[in-house]
């Protein structure tokens, strides 16, 4: 088993809280990213993986490169998609759990907002990433880790 952070846009208390986990079970981890990531010295399980500018790029890697019974932690709906359909588990930073059960709504939901953006109708952003995010966050990767690490 695999950790795979899509580690462009991941808040750093959540690559905080995976290092830790990290370490503490020997997991690899792996940071995937348009541009150079830092990560702990002490961190020997992690590694950070730089691919190449462009659209998509770091989320084709990830598609590529990850397997059934890893963990990925990313915000992109789309590529959260992609890896439900592989067999891969994911979580949001915000500690929502992508699986068969919703994926397809979420996926629509995106789209639907999508489309009105490109109308140019206002719809609102994230909330700023807060204490509350990172706790729910937490609490649900700790879930993941246990059942996938059984």
């Amino acid at each position: 088993m695999k950790i795979w952070i899509d580690a462009d846009a991941a808040p750093t208390p959540v690559k905080e809280v995976v290092f830790r986990a990290a370490a503490r079970l020997s997991l690899e981890t792996i940071l995937v990213a348009n541009t150079p990531q830092s990560k702990p010295a002490a961190a020997t399980t992690v590694r950070a993986v730089t691919v190449r500018s462009g659209a998509d790029q770091a989320d084709r890697y990830i598609v590529a490169q990850s397997q059934p019974g890893d963990l990925v932690i990313t915000a992109d709906i789309p590529l959260a998609s992609l890896l439900v359909e592989k067999g891969v588990s994911v979580v949001d930073p915000r500690g929502e759990e992508y699986h068969q059960g919703n994926i397809a709504s979420r996926l629509s939901m995106r789209n639907f907002l999508d489309e009105l953006r490109g109308t140019g109708t206002p719809t609102g952003g994230a909330a700023p990433y807060g204490p509350k995010d990172k706790k729910l966050f937490a609490a649900t990767f700790d879930r993941l880790l246990s059942r996938l690490t059984r």
